[in-house]
């Protein structure tokens, strides 16, 4: 294995050490639902599952929690950051240990995701109710578009390349950065991150480590924003957590592939609906707050 490899994997160990720490010690504080809910489980499972598939989790997961309705909608980004971090530490050690790509371009690509979240979950803390409902309606209804375009063959193909240099990496990085800030407000990276990188003539393979190494680090460098500012659903988070081990384990070691076209048009479907619904909030909240209608 790379030093490169070995030194990410140490900074994913020590992050996550210091990521859980700060879980643990924000308990005391927290204002709000401790405890997960029965049917909050599931969620994790099932997304987590579908991740690791290459599908991406944090717009389906958002529908499912705007569904469920048991957590405030400007609590969905923490929520999503720190409860899919299991998943994304365990994606990252699977998928970086399997696909071997340049590793100049693996630590570059996943050190800048990590450095915008960071910067991207301090804006994200001061946003009110209104602002994040209409970025996370706005990133849901991208996400559908994204998915549609998936199924309709409109994504590139990609190259067969393993590595960039030059321009191309430059290119890669600062798109890199800029995903990682918007993992803060509830937009996934791994459609436009695979999109990106396959534009720039990397191969689709090569582009799952890169994807999951960066949510591996952004996770958790965002998480340890939203335990300063309480932002996040922490009953939730639990469930979402523990839910999304066995979700990783047996997508990536037992079932590995799906015909996954059918699926995307349920995703496009449920993710589209509830980007309306999140959209439909956020102008409720606003002609309450302009005194239309009753609150």
């Amino acid at each position: 294995m790379p030093l490169q490899v070995e030194l990410l994997f140490g900074a994913l160990f020590l992050l996550n050490v210091a990521f859980y720490i700060a879980w643990v010690a924000c308990r005391k504080t927290y204002v709000g639902r401790k405890r997960p809910l029965a049917i909050e489980y599931p969620v994790g499972f099932v997304f987590a599952f579908f991740d690791t598939l290459g599908i991406g989790s944090f717009a389906p997961t958002t529908a499912a929690l705007k569904f469920q309705g048991k957590i405030a909608d400007e609590l969905i980004p923490g929520t999503l950051n720190i409860g899919l971090n299991m998943a994304a530490m365990l994606e990252m050690i699977i998928f970086v240990s399997a696909i071997a790509i340049n590793p100049v371009l693996l630590m570059s690509t996943i050190l800048s995701a990590a450095l915008g979240a960071w910067i991207g979950a301090g804006v994200v803390n001061r946003m009110p109710r209104a602002a994040v409902q209409l970025a996370m309606g706005a990133a849901l209804f991208i996400a559908g578009c994204v998915f549609a375009a998936t199924n309709l063959n409109l994504m590139p193909g990609g190259g067969v390349a393993y590595s960039l240099e030059g321009w191309r990496l430059a290119v890669a990085v600062g798109v890199n950065f800029l995903l990682g800030a918007l993992m803060s407000v509830g937009i996934g990276l791994y459609a436009p991150c695979m999109i990106v990188v396959t534009l720039l003539g990397l191969h689709p393979l090569a582009a799952f480590p890169i994807m999951m190494g960066s949510c591996a680090l952004v996770q958790p460098a965002a998480g340890l924003r939203f335990f300063r500012s309480g932002r996040f659903g922490f009953g939730t988070s639990i469930a979402l957590a523990v839910g999304s081990i066995p979700g990783v384990l047996l997508a990536a070691y037992v079932v590995k592939q799906l015909p996954l076209k059918w699926l995307r048009w349920l995703v496009v479907v449920v993710v589209i609906y509830a980007a309306i619904t999140m959209l439909r909030s956020y102008r409720a909240g606003r002609l309450r707050a302009a005194g239309a209608v009753p609150a």
